[in-house]
């Protein structure tokens, strides 16, 4: 079934394609001609049609390759079915319950040819929006690349989203078909996926089709007249479906953010520039070669799993593993089991998934044989110095470097991190060190007055790079109030962040994620970084709830490391721990012990869920809570008496504010 498209374009190797060379020539020449130096780089793509301008930057908007013609399901598969890379595995992927699926370029290719054809089938055409609402399975990537190959703007759910929430999402964009499986495996229980699409469908007169991937093996009920299973309409179907010549800037795909209480956005991201962006970024800092396995262990449902689990690997022909599961059922050591299994180069996970394994000792991951690993990576908030010597000394047993990255949902990949594919940086555990080639950073002051090394301030990015978002899914105002207003030209991310003297830069946390006590703001990264700090903490998430006197006041929810037992007296050393390494200022008003925090699936803690607990607020929308036991656990620990060993008030001790 392989085709050739006699419409690509191959255009010859830039200087600039290979990673090599020096990082500050690289990142000097981005800086002094960005458009010669994208163009180079982005003569790397299979283009239909080769571009007539490389950027046309009328602020706030930045659309890039203008008139160039391509298609990113064709990047991922087609030009690599007619290379050695054909019969190489794409994805080994594996169940929670263990079982296992090896799927190789070809194979890859040919399901998202018939997945096409089958969506065909179903009055799908370019230009129409899908909602794959799936977990961790082979299915999910590939509907991605079919969608991607018939010009559809797909939108991706997390599978943990309730039915409303779900419906949310598909009544904004307007989707007309729903793409789900018949349930989900998590922690040994099914979660009905089907039952959630049906309610999001009932509520949402767009939808007019599900399609019913089979999965967990229960029983499902099917609405003749809406409902189709996957395999019926796959039936017999063995056919090549010709990619869509894509404009450059056509959309991709719809990605809502999460965690808000508001309306969720719908980020908006286009074709070729996200397409070059992140197979770049994933180039420069991860240094993989055609020998890599590489894991992501991000969801799918959010933007680094269609990074860097789906597009970037599959663009540069790499080996992924893929997996359904929590990281800790059945057992805490799943993840190390995997990568000793699978031979992994390349790890990717976040700060909370290793605090979690710091709390469970270093016994689990000495068990197993991670001397496959080259590379390991960071990703989803600022990971503490602490978190990152653990995972060096016992995943990367001190002899491989870390890639602490620092990017969002609207920037499409990563924009600050080390970069061993182009000069690996010295590292300092906790930094993300420097931009990315292209990515212009500067740290400002409330006022836009640019701050000298040392000081924390507002991070802002001046120019555009091809990664970045198109608009906020049919709300412009929305996109130029929240992205552009305060700093005019300039792109804000919403994050503090500080240059040290060498340049570094160490991202604090969300400039709204801090807490005001007497006047005085400080970060919840420093306060939870600080704490973490203190070898009995493997965890620990602060919020606030207001003081009449100090405007706001620290509460800590805190667990303890394997072998240390709550206690007044642990919690009054945690207290005095935070005073001599921030100050008085961070003394806590209330520091509570549990065994678990609110988190999203992909392993961020869910602050604002424990801010309402902390202040007997309604604790609101709970459908990105990985286990809602947290939430639980947090309400009994808040609700206990002062005497009881899982709460200690410190407010009795009045800190020196002045």
């Amino acid at each position: 079934m392989t085709q050739t498209d006699s419409r690509v374009t191959h255009l010859p190797t830039g200087s600039y394609y290979t990673p090599s060379g020096e990082y500050d020539d690289l990142y000097r020449r981005s800086m002094e001609d960005p458009e010669g130096f994208w163009a180079e780089q982005a003569e790397s793509l299979d283009w239909f049609k080769p571009w007539e301008k490389v950027l046309d930057w009328q602020a706030p908007y930045a659309r890039w390759f203008v008139g160039g013609k391509l298609n990113l399901s064709y990047q991922c598969l087609d030009r690599h079915v007619q290379t050695e890379v054909k019969n190489k595995v794409a994805f080994y992927w594996e169940g929670e319950l263990g079982e296992t699926q090896v799927l190789t370029y070809n194979e890859m290719y040919r399901l998202t040819n018939n997945y096409a054809a089958a969506l065909k089938r179903l009055g799908v055409k370019r230009g129409d929006k899908v909602a794959l609402y799936l977990p961790m399975i082979p299915a999910l990537p590939v509907f991605m690349l079919a969608c991607a190959r018939l010009g559809a703007i797909f939108t991706v759910v997390f599978s943990a989203f309730s039915g409303q929430a779900l419906a949310d999402r598909v009544e904004d964009v307007g989707a007309k078909v729903i793409i789900t499986s018949s349930g989900m495996h998590r922690r040994g229980k099914i979660l009905p996926l089907k039952e959630n699409a049906v309610e999001a469908a009932v509520k949402c007169p767009c939808v007019e089709k599900i399609v019913v991937v089979k999965h967990t093996g229960h029983h499902t009920e099917m609405d003749p007249d809406r409902d189709v299973w996957l395999d019926d309409i796959l039936a017999g179907v063995d056919e090549y479906v010709a990619p869509e010549a894509m404009d450059a800037n056509d959309p991709l795909f719809v990605l809502y953010t999460s965690g808000s209480t508001g309306k969720p956005k719908g980020i908006l991201h286009g074709t070729a520039g996200y397409a070059l962006w992140i197979a770049k970024t994933l180039q420069w800092a991860f240094n993989p070669d055609q020998k890599s396995v590489f894991w992501c262990t991000a969801d799918i449902g959010w933007i680094t799993g269609h990074s860097y689990v789906v597009f970037a690997p599959l663009e540069l022909g790499l080996t992924s593993v893929m997996y359904e599961g929590a990281p800790d059922f059945p057992a805490i050591d799943r993840w190390w089991q995997l990568i000793a299994k699978y031979g992994v180069t390349i790890f990717y996970t976040s700060p909370t998934a290793i605090r979690m394994f710091m709390r469970h000792g270093e016994e689990w991951p000495a068990k197993y044989d991670l001397s496959s690993l080259k590379s390991l990576g960071s990703v989803g908030e600022p990971i503490n110095p602490e978190a990152w010597l653990w995972y060096y000394r016992n995943i990367g047993h001190e002899r491989i470097s870390i890639s602490d990255t620092w990017w969002q949902t609207e920037t499409g990949g990563f924009m600050i991190s080390p970069t061993p594919g182009i000069q690996p940086h010295p590292l300092k555990p906790g930094s993300a060190t420097k931009p990315m080639p292209g990515v212009d950073v500067a740290v400002l002051d409330p006022d836009g007055k640019e701050l000298p090394n040392g000081q924390t301030g507002f991070i802002v990015i001046r120019k555009p790079w091809p990664g970045m978002l198109l608009d906020i899914y049919q709300n412009q105002e929305l996109y130029q109030q929240t992205y552009w207003s305060r700093f005019p030209g300039y792109y804000l991310p919403g994050d503090f962040c500080m240059k040290d003297q060498d340049n570094f830069l160490w991202l604090l946390g969300r400039a709204d994620e801090v807490i005001k006590v007497a006047g005085h703001r400080i970060s919840t990264a420093e306060l939870e970084s600080s704490i973490v700090g203190h070898s009995a903490v493997a965890e620990a998430a602060a919020c606030s709830r207001p003081d009449e006197v100090k405007g706001e006041a620290i509460i800590l929810f805190v667990t303890l490391r394997k072998g240390t037992d709550p206690s007044p007296e642990i919690k009054a050393e945690l207290t005095r721990h935070l005073r001599a390494t921030i100050g008085a200022l961070a003394t806590p008003e209330e520091i509570f012990f549990v065994n678990l925090l609110p988190k999203t699936r992909s392993g961020k803690i869910m602050r604002r869920l424990l801010k309402a607990v902390a202040t007997g607020a309604t604790v609101g929308d709970t459908s990105t809570l990985d286990d809602g036991a947290s939430i639980d656990e947090a309400r009994a620990a808040f609700e206990e008496l002062k005497t009881s060993a899982h709460h200690y008030k410190t407010s009795e001790k009045k800190p020196d504010i002045k």
